[in-house]
């Protein structure tokens, strides 16, 4: 959509920029600045708009050079003609080709090697070969680049944040532990997935899934050992470790990268396993929402809106503040995770099996270049493991239990923290309270990325601040993927739904749009990708009929082009 457009856009109108956003489509009209007499093609008595617009595909823009209305032309009553000018390739005529005998390519007969080569060199080539130093000068050479990966994940993964030393101690819990069992190996081989990238031992759990009753006996046995040993395999204390883009910032600088490792499939049984044993002993408090039994992000979502529309309909004012913190889970000093441990009540001998997990764990960094030169990693958790996620959540619930507040006053996700008050000065209260909660057991609260919203604003409130620092004021969050507004509306979630929801599209129209595949496939594909995208977080919203006729209408073109016919109610 350009600039040059006529009068205000009504529904109709957003309906064709939506369809050309669906479509990458562009508004000719829109893109050329003319006097308004040229712009405008409908006119009758004193009502002067725009109602027909040429498209074409975003691609093609470059070859039109004009489009406008003549003035003075009509095709039907009150419609003026408008006209484009481009310019047209003639291609062309093609010769017929000859009929010959069908011979079978010799590629085909290795069909599965070529398509894995061929997603192999594909993820190759989607990867970034230049990054840039700590100076921000561009680095090209392969070892060059190697030893940059290598220089910043093993400062990131080996440096602690400034913290005090605790001078108290901790009772450890001297309780007897039950061997493993069968049935608890079986539980832990169902919740692994299959598919998943392999560690450096090469053994997928697959392998394990596929022997049946004989694993299980014999994965009892190893675990049974390493727990009465408290000493686990060597090979699985080295790991991959993947630089993953975040989507956000420059591509070329590491910082922007989060490293997921991979690690042995046979340890993540084993992490599972003790996992399960320390979920029935701790009790993590009911504002963590992440990685907890029958909770989501859904539910994290919904009780902040719930909140903001309690207060909206009272005319009261709600002041919330997003708290971010810096690389939790690599910069997490690994003494406050035993003290933490010990302190939730886990028995002395799982917090012995823990450390063993992490001693003298190293990793090499797999990047698009070849694999670095291993190293040490001595700070913070595993991301990647099995385990992680609930060790993080439990010293989360430690370390905030002095400065937490009620369910709907305080809300955690993993480390997505929100804090809300009645008051401004209350709520910049709290968040130095647990400013100097976090940071003087290693933790840091980003003055960059954390952002104070006022819900429902009746006057000029100003912002808070932190150690003196003035904290960002934004009138919209994107909390867990879903987008929250100070006004309280969510007139700008539900266009980013649709959005969302149109990339997909356009990522796997290839497949949807072709006609060899079956409409089950396409139908799971569409469910995958298209419409998990549009509907994420939606049923926490409170839609206006017109924000839910957009939606409803937008899958309907979506099934239309799929199956040829309206088949809404059956998607």
């Amino acid at each position: 959509m350009g600039k040059f457009g006529v009068k205000e856009r009504n529904l109709e109108g957003q309906m064709v920029v939506d369809f050309g956003k669906r479509m990458d489509m562009a508004v000719v009209n829109t893109y050329f600045q003319k006097r308004e007499e040229h712009r405008v093609t409908y006119k009758s008595g004193g009502r002067r708009t725009q109602v027909d617009y040429i498209l074409c595909r975003r691609g093609n823009l470059k070859e039109i050079s004009d489009c406008k209305v003549v003035v003075g032309e009509s095709v039907a009553r009150q419609h003026r003609m408008v006209v484009c000018r481009m310019t047209l390739m003639v291609c062309k005529k093609k010769r017929s080709k000859i009929e010959i005998e069908k011979k079978t390519k010799w590629w085909k007969l290795k069909k599965e090697e070529c398509c894995e080569e061929f997603r192999q060199k594909l993820r190759v080539e989607q990867q970034v070969r230049v990054i840039k130093d700590r100076d921000g000068r561009v680095i090209t050479g392969e070892e060059s680049v190697q030893r940059r990966w290598k220089e910043y994940f093993e400062e990131l993964m080996n440096e602690e944040n400034e913290r005090e030393k605790r001078v108290e101690g901790v009772n450890s819990v001297k309780q007897k532990v039950d061997k493993i069992r069968k049935d608890e190996v079986r539980k832990a081989l169902k919740r692994m997935k299959s598919g998943k990238a392999v560690g450096p031992d090469n053994i997928p759990v697959e392998v394990w899934k596929c022997l049946g009753e004989a694993a299980v006996e014999f994965l009892t046995s190893l675990f049974n050992r390493v727990l009465e040993s408290e000493r686990m395999p060597e090979e699985w204390r080295r790991s991959v470790l993947v630089p993953i883009f975040k989507n956000k910032g420059d591509v070329q600088s590491c910082s922007n990268y989060r490293g997921i490792k991979l690690m042995s499939h046979t340890m993540k049984l084993w992490e599972r396993v003790v996992e399960a044993r320390l979920r029935k002993v701790v009790e993590v408090c009911e504002q963590q929402y992440g990685f907890m039994p029958r909770k989501s992000t859904t539910d994290a979502i919904f009780a902040l809106r719930i909140l903001m529309e309690k207060y909206r309909d009272g005319q009261r004012e709600l002041h919330c503040v997003f708290v971010d913190l810096e690389k939790a889970c690599d910069r997490l000093p690994r003494e406050e995770l035993w003290y933490c441990m010990r302190k939730s009540g886990v028995a002395e001998k799982y917090v012995r099996v823990v450390q063993d997990m992490y001693e003298r764990s190293r990793t090499v960094v797999r990047c698009a270049v070849g694999q670095t030169e291993e190293f040490n990693v001595e700070v913070g958790l595993h991301q990647g493991s099995a385990l992680s996620p609930f060790l993080f959540a439990m010293v989360m619930d430690q370390l905030s239990e002095e400065v937490r507040q009620e369910s709907h006053w305080t809300m955690m996700f993993a480390d997505d923290i929100v804090i809300c008050s009645e008051s401004r000065e209350q709520v910049e209260e709290n968040l130095e309270r647990w400013r100097f909660a976090l940071e003087r057991r290693g933790m840091k609260v980003s003055r960059s990325k954390t952002e104070y919203m006022c819900v429902n604003e009746r006057e000029g409130s100003g912002t808070i601040r932190l150690q003196g620092e003035e904290v960002k004021k934004v009138q919209g969050f994107k909390y867990l993927g879903s987008t929250v507004q100070s006004n309280g509306e969510c007139g700008k979630e539900v266009k980013k739904r649709v959005q969302a929801g149109w990339n997909g599209w356009r990522k796997v129209s290839g497949v949807l749009c072709d006609r060899k595949i079956s409409a089950r496939i396409k139908g799971k594909v569409y469910r995958t990708v298209v419409r998990a995208a549009m509907l994420y977080g939606l049923e926490t919203v409170s839609l206006r009929k017109r924000q839910e006729v957009r939606a409803r209408g937008s899958r309907a073109e979506d099934v239309e082009v799929l199956f040829g016919s309206d088949k809404i109610g059956q998607d």
